[in-house]
């Protein structure tokens, strides 16, 4: 009787590559990103949300939202300069830099920027784009936004995190 079910040895084969490929993963996702001489990251930030229903002009409701922006450095040895962390609205005009020096950040030290709730300039498509470097190759830092809305009972909290640009080649 011939069956279309597979071997025990052809199942042997299959979870033994199955575990070598998961060993392969869990090993280069405990490695972390390579080490890098600076990047240029970009960072959606919310100035507000929109939501619920459209008012009689069409228009939604609308949230405004602080947004709390942290450089981490994640090397425990070696410092990094933050060089630039501009501040762009929903058009990609050019609003503000909010660092006019750039300005080093120490193992495993942070720098904090902050938009505050009243500031809607930004829009719902603002961002950051935030520029770091190293005299030598370092654990390339932690770039996230956290988005707040707190009033009584209500709340709202979410988080962004900051993507490297790619180079213009």
């Amino acid at each position: 009787m011939h069956s279309s079910l597979p071997s025990f040895h052809a199942l042997r084969r299959h979870a033994l590559a199955a575990g070598v490929a998961l060993a392969l993963a869990t090993a280069a996702a405990q490695d972390g990103p390579p080490p890098l001489r600076g990047q240029t990251l970009y960072l959606p930030i919310y100035s507000h949300v929109y939501h619920g229903n459209l008012d009689r002009k069409g228009q939604p409701d609308k949230v405004l939202l602080s947004a709390l922006v942290s450089i981490r450095n994640t090397d425990p040895k070696r410092a990094i300069k933050v060089t630039t962390a501009r501040y762009y609205n929903t058009d990609g005009k050019l609003l503000r830099d909010f660092l006019p020096a750039p300005r080093v950040v120490g193992p495993f030290g942070t720098i904090e920027l902050f938009v505050e709730r009243h500031d809607e300039t930004g829009g719902s498509g603002a961002n950051f784009v935030i520029a770091w470097d190293s005299e030598t190759p370092v654990n390339p830092p932690m770039v996230e936004a956290i988005h707040a809305f707190i009033d009584g009972a209500r709340s709202a909290f979410f988080t962004t995190v900051g993507q490297p640009l790619r180079s213009g080649d």
